[in-house]
């Protein structure tokens, strides 16, 4: 049975999940990392075993002091069958913090369109954040091409935005940003990135593209004006990768006291790396834990919450009793990172979201005042195969849930 968001959250259906005391206890860790709260609420659940909702991502527009914020959700639904076969963004809002939601509505422009014979193309990997320069939100993620249905494996790919008007709940057409004319910029995008934006209405957008032949990524960071209605490439800076299956994609970027930091994704392990202005790096180094040993993420993204309490990452990973986890995408974990020396700090590894034997590796982070900080995440409802559907009525009981996990840090 599949359950509006309306009957799920006005029925109370929220739950305050107990944080787990870490399993380690190797590094001496000050209490601060530890100051804060995990309310786990379910915006909806239930799916009929053909699709379900995947990029699940939040933003927030704020309003007048005496109101809470306008949050909007941007999601998308799969066809089980197939291998990354999306379709229309849908969208929903809330202006009370979550308790109730409008329905998941679709966005009209984000229908798939006909670009040739046989073929179609569309948005997926959509972030959607405040541009507080503009007063705007937002939303950033790339094109993908299908021909009969299936992704093309050789295919042009931009990266794709839009802009949400509050007034009609909806999402402006969506453009593509304009790369430098060369090859190896035929194939980009920022397919589930984290950006930054700067005091001074600049974006500093993480990319990561090749030539549409090719198989390894490269990731680099492009400084990009945006006026309100369009987002114009200015400059890139490094171009990183690795010599290593698909090379480094995914990646997320944030700004830390005065520093910024990267996290990228490969097929063997997640990649950091750190840079003083956000666009010349460090050599990106495998993530690890402060005891040595490799963090266990592959293969999935990571992304970053920062504010004065810390530096946090969130992650999956191996070793979580998970290996019937596709890719080990499940639990969803937040540790702290010590920022000098670009390791997790493992006593601080603590569960967001729990495992109920579905995927959570596409997320986003939502920074909703400086001591609150949203993840929305989708149960995606995909396994190993040859039998790659999860159904409905599964033993550990994933149901397309749609998360929010609000963290919440007590003042000093």
């Amino acid at each position: 049975m599949v359950y509006s968001a309306q009957s799920f959250t006005l029925l109370g259906f929220l739950v305050l999940f107990v944080i787990q005391k870490p399993a380690f206890s190797q590094s001496k860790v000050d209490s601060s990392a530890r100051d804060f709260s995990i309310q786990l609420t379910t915006m909806r659940e239930g799916y009929d075993g053909k699709f379900c909702w995947v990029h699940a991502r939040t933003g927030m527009i704020p309003t007048r002091r005496d109101s809470d914020p306008i949050m909007v959700m941007t999601s998308q639904k799969l066809q089980l069958s197939g291998s990354d076969v999306f379709y229309a963004l849908h969208t929903a809002y809330s202006s009370n913090a979550g308790i109730v939601w409008s329905p998941l509505t679709p966005q009209d422009p984000f229908t798939r369109r006909k670009v040739g014979k046989d073929q179609e193309e569309t948005v997926c990997d959509f972030t959607p954040q405040w541009h507080e320069a503009t007063q705007k939100l937002l939303g950033i993620g790339q094109t993908v091409r299908y021909q009969d249905n299936r992704v093309m494996h050789i295919r042009p790919r931009a990266t794709a935005y839009s802009v949400y008007d509050p007034e009609t709940h909806s999402w402006d057409a969506w453009q593509t940003l304009k790369m430098p004319n060369e090859p190896r910029f035929k194939s980009s995008g920022a397919g589930s990135v984290q950006r930054w934006d700067l005091k001074n209405g600049e974006v500093l957008l993480p990319v990561y593209f090749k030539e549409p032949e090719a198989t390894q990524y490269s990731v680099t960071v492009c400084r990009c004006e945006f006026d309100g209605k369009q987002l114009r490439y200015l400059e890139h800076g490094d171009e990183l990768t690795i010599d290593n299956k698909r090379g480094l994609y995914e990646p997320s970027l944030v700004k830390h006291q005065d520093r910024f930091f990267l996290t990228l994704r490969n097929d063997d392990a997640g990649y950091v790396a750190t840079s003083e202005d956000g666009l010349h790096f460090t050599q990106p180094q495998p993530w690890c834990f402060d005891d040595g040993t490799r963090l266990g993420n592959y293969n999935t993204q990571q992304h970053w919450i920062s504010n004065s309490h810390g530096l946090y990452l969130i992650y999956t990973r191996k070793g979580a009793d998970n290996d019937h986890v596709f890719r080990h995408r499940a639990p969803l974990f937040i540790a702290r990172v010590d920022p000098e020396r670009r390791v997790v700090e493992r006593a601080t590894e603590k569960i967001l979201v729990p495992e109920r034997g579905a995927r959570l590796g596409n997320f986003g982070v939502t920074r909703v005042s400086p001591d609150e900080f949203w993840i929305t995440v989708t149960e995606w409802m995909q396994t190993w195969g040859p039998d790659i559907i999860i159904p409905p009525d599964n033993p550990r009981g994933a149901n397309n849930r749609i998360y929010i996990a609000k963290l919440k840090w007590s003042q000093p």
